[in-house]
């Protein structure tokens, strides 16, 4: 990443774009826009060949304006301070929009993991975590992380033991999110992010005014779909899309990119990268040696679904794709984004579009303080009660119904149900939300979802009657 790119500075351009749109004092706003906790650590590792090594991380929590603060802990070698707070912002503005009750949080650990064993991994996270306990910067009610590039339910497995291994904390599961189900994850969390993106850019292509603008067809079906990134949140995008009825033309990742304009199953895709190492050379496919290169390439929807600033000021003028889907964190550059703009595009922001993952650890966090899982209490009461409803149609038209058509008519939500169900209503009111603000100021969705996020979090430290 060069030198010159500052994320929270790009972060903070977008806010100030909002802010003009909004009458909050000026006091206020700095007291949003500015980060109010960030903990550097270092600590030593013993490698498993008893070699010693300095490990630096770091912690930001955004915004206490509510509490916990929430975000995930990513493990890659250009983890940095400045990237840690600008993600943490994005959280905060993040859950706003699609009203979360958390403020912003985040988490990094500067390792290139491929360099370290699962023995290594291991120690690292738990000592990560230790050193959060010590400063009071993890607890269900304090800061509750969740994964994020390059970690998963293996490293929230080993955070959420060793935080109950060193507190009393009888709601300590709620620590955080994205944990194996076995020890309080909640079913449908792995493929949140993806299938949230995949609800917005649902809705989005929902608008026929904006179709017909944008010289497309309304609906998601049929839209020549092109995706960067094939990690958890790409996938789940891509195969979300594909089963939606949208063709995968294009599939780029770190070592390159793969094309066909007939489109890509996504399964089959991984299947070959799992077998040779790669994306590259999937048959019927045409290779694309530089990935960046794939997202210039024509389709109707582009997914940046990895790491931030992929689309510059270098390449936002060859990008013909008509909707940008910001499924990673801060893919576009502040220019990028008027280039883009002013071309015609339509950018759903990653501040609305990625907060899947998010909104099903909010119900992952609420299942660890009640204690319960989603559906125990209500899905029996609710099969008898529709077994009921269809034994009344059978009486009243003279009709039986065959046994397996009773089952499938009368079946109670399972938590997954739930969750996806939970899911789809939030990205569906948060997307007409903005949607709403863009066409009432004209402005772009991106400005639209910060004007949102900073009038939600304006009203609650308003209301606290913090400034005197």
């Amino acid at each position: 990443m060069s030198e010159k790119y500052k994320f929270f500075a790009e972060v903070n351009k977008n806010f100030d774009r909002a802010a003009v749109h909004t009458k909050h004092p000026k006091g206020l706003l700095e007291q949003i826009k500015i980060c109010n906790s960030v903990y550097k650590m270092t600590f030593p590792l013993r490698k498993d060949d008893g070699t010693i090594e300095t490990i630096h991380a770091w912690r930001a929590e955004h915004s206490h304006h509510k509490l916990p603060t929430k975000g995930g802990i990513r493990y890659a070698i250009q983890v940095n301070e400045d990237e840690v707070t600008a993600l943490a912002a994005l959280m905060t503005y993040k859950c706003a929009v699609v009203d979360v009750p958390f403020g912003g949080a985040k988490g990094g650990i500067r390792i290139n993991r491929n360099d370290y064993s699962v023995s290594e991994i291991e120690r690292i996270t738990r000592r990560y975590t230790y050193e959060l306990v010590k400063k009071n910067f993890i607890g269900p009610g304090v800061d509750v992380p969740a994964p994020d590039y390059g970690t998963g339910e293996q490293e929230m497995s080993w955070i959420v033991d060793t935080y109950n291994v060193m507190t009393n904390d009888i709601n300590g599961e709620g620590c955080v999110t994205g944990k194996p189900v076995a020890q309080g994850g909640i079913n449908g969390r792995k493929e949140a992010t993806g299938l949230g993106v995949f609800y917005g850019t649902r809705e989005c292509c929902d608008d026929v005014e904006d179709m017909k603008y944008l010289g497309l067809t309304r609906g998601i079906e049929g839209k020549r779909t092109i995706v960067q990134g094939l990690g958890n949140v790409g996938y789940h995008t891509a195969k979300f899309f594909m089963e939606g009825g949208a063709i995968i033309t294009g599939i780029a990742e770190f070592e390159g990119g793969i094309y066909n304009p007939k489109g890509l199953d996504v399964d089959k895709v991984v299947a070959h990268r799992v077998e040779t190492g790669s994306i590259l050379n999937y048959p019927g496919a045409q290779n694309v040696p530089n990935s960046k290169e794939l997202l210039t390439y024509d389709c109707d929807i582009l997914v940046p679904a990895a790491l931030e600033n992929q689309l510059t000021e270098e390449n936002a003028p060859k990008i013909k794709a008509k909707i940008i889907v910001e499924a990673a964190n801060g893919p576009t550059s502040a220019a990028a984004h008027e280039i883009i703009k002013n071309r015609g595009a339509l950018i759903i922001p990653d501040a609305y579009v990625n907060a899947g993952g998010v909104t099903v650890s909010y119900f992952e966090w609420l299942k660890n303080l009640s204690h319960v899982r989603f559906g125990r209490i209500e899905k029996r009461h609710e099969e008898r009660s529709y077994l009921k409803l269809v034994k009344a149609i059978e009486e009243m038209s003279n009709k039986a119904f065959s046994l397996d058509r009773i089952k499938d008519l009368s079946l109670g939500a399972d938590e997954k149900e739930l969750v996806y169900s939970g899911l789809e209503e939030t990205m569906t009111v948060a997307y007409n939300d903005i949607n709403l603000l863009r066409k009432q100021f004209n402005v772009d969705l991106r400005t639209a979802s910060f004007i949102t996020a900073i009038n939600k979090i304006a009203i609650i430290y308003e209301q606290k009657g913090i400034f005197p």
